[in-house]
């Protein structure tokens, strides 16, 4: 029997090219996203009959239990991975983020991630060698100034990868965690916060920074399921904070007090 992989925020940028890399494994791939348009983009790209799609809140706790039962009377019963990749992305000075933002951040990279792996966790201990996959950030390496609460979201996706790795193991179960740079993706597209027209993708730019191709991602993602490391770092900015934060944390925050200083003022 094929195996099957479940995907949220599978209808463009990581989620998408996620689909297109286990399908061409010939894995079962399972789509959910808030956006239905999206989720039949991404399944037109797919092999006839490699996928399932759903629209799916992943804020909503009992949604995901009946998106998952769906999917695996589908699959035939398998879930060899979770892969948790629904996000948003905010930025801006924190005493300036409105609350909805905030909310929002908390709401869907936190709350919603921890509401995967509940739903998930019956159905993964049931299928034999499975993984839950998490989408952390390079934000969880080292707190970023300019994006507090999301740098905080996915510091929390961070620890619980670690813990559940642990909780877990018993079971049979893998848990693992993507720390991507910037990755150009639509979330990388609207005003990086309300207080600006400037996006999240033009501040990237314009600090010079470089962003991986949703490909190299995909093909990082097939590596952690079948990995024995629980973090895995994606691009050269996430490889270069990681080095940094474990030998000269000082500098990094240096660093950071003279971008952020200078914007404000």
């Amino acid at each position: 029997m094929r195996k099957a992989i479940f995907i949220t925020g599978g209808g463009s940028g990581i989620g998408r090219a996620v689909a297109q890399r286990f399908a061409r494994e010939g894995w079962f791939v399972g789509l959910t996203d808030v956006n239905e348009a999206g989720l039949a983009e991404t399944a037109a790209l797919l092999p006839a009959g490699a996928s399932w799609t759903r629209k799916l809140d992943v804020r909503d706790r009992a949604a995901w239990d009946e998106a998952l039962a769906a999917f695996t009377q589908a699959s035939g019963g398998r879930l060899d991975v979770l892969f948790n990749n629904a996000g948003v992305a905010h930025g801006g000075p924190f005493a300036e983020s409105p609350q909805n933002e905030i909310d929002q951040l908390i709401d869907v990279n936190l709350r919603g991630v921890v509401h995967g792996a509940q739903a998930a966790y019956p159905w993964l201990k049931a299928t034999p060698g499975s993984c839950l996959l998490n989408t952390a950030s390079a934000a969880a390496i080292y707190g970023s100034a300019g994006l507090a609460v999301y740098s905080a979201t996915k510091f929390a996706v961070r620890a619980m990868t670690e813990a559940l790795e642990i909780e877990w193991a018993a079971d049979g179960i893998k848990v693992r965690d993507l720390m991507p740079g910037f990755i150009d993706t639509p979330l990388l597209t609207p005003p990086a916060h309300a207080g600006t027209n400037q996006s999240m993708r033009e501040s990237v730019v314009e600090a010079g920074l470089e962003f991986t191709p949703v490909e190299v991602v995909a093909d990082i993602a097939w590596n952690a399921v079948h990995s024995d490391k629980i973090h895995h770092l994606v691009g050269k900015t996430a490889r270069t904070l990681a080095f940094a934060a474990k030998w000269m944390p000082g500098r990094i925050r240096k660093q950071q007090k003279g971008v952020f200083g200078a914007g404000k003022s």
